[in-house]
């Protein structure tokens, strides 16, 4: 089973699902801005993909700025609760397969797990 944390607004995200679909994968698709992810399920997508909490996070989404997310004395689970709080701060797109979880950017990384 496949699962793609999508953003349809963003290009990578599409890049990558039309990558699955054309390689006859039929993902989950989790629009995680519709439905959000709670800290402990940020943490566990995070950590499966081999990522610090920090290489998760849109650090150019100004909502990481006006939350003050660059302070280096924050805490992982800090960090999980803006992003669970404001989902527009995860990274994507997220792939789970059975091979692996990968944060695909470039979109390119997606074919390292399938």
């Amino acid at each position: 089973m496949t699962t793609i944390y999508h953003n349809p607004r963003c290009g990578t995200s599409r890049n990558v699902l039309r990558t699955l679909q054309d390689r006859g994968i039929t993902p989950t698709i989790i629009e995680y801005l519709e439905t959000p992810l709670s800290s402990g399920e940020l943490q566990g997508l995070i950590r499966n993909a081999g990522l610090a909490v920090r290489d998760a996070i849109r650090n150019k989404e100004p909502l990481f700025d006006e939350l003050g997310l660059g302070d280096p004395a924050l805490t992982d689970g800090q960090l999980l609760d803006a992003i669970a709080a404001h989902p527009i701060l995860l990274n994507r797109p997220f792939v789970v397969t059975e091979k692996g979880t990968r944060l695909c950017r470039p979109a390119t990384a997606v074919e390292e797990i399938l």
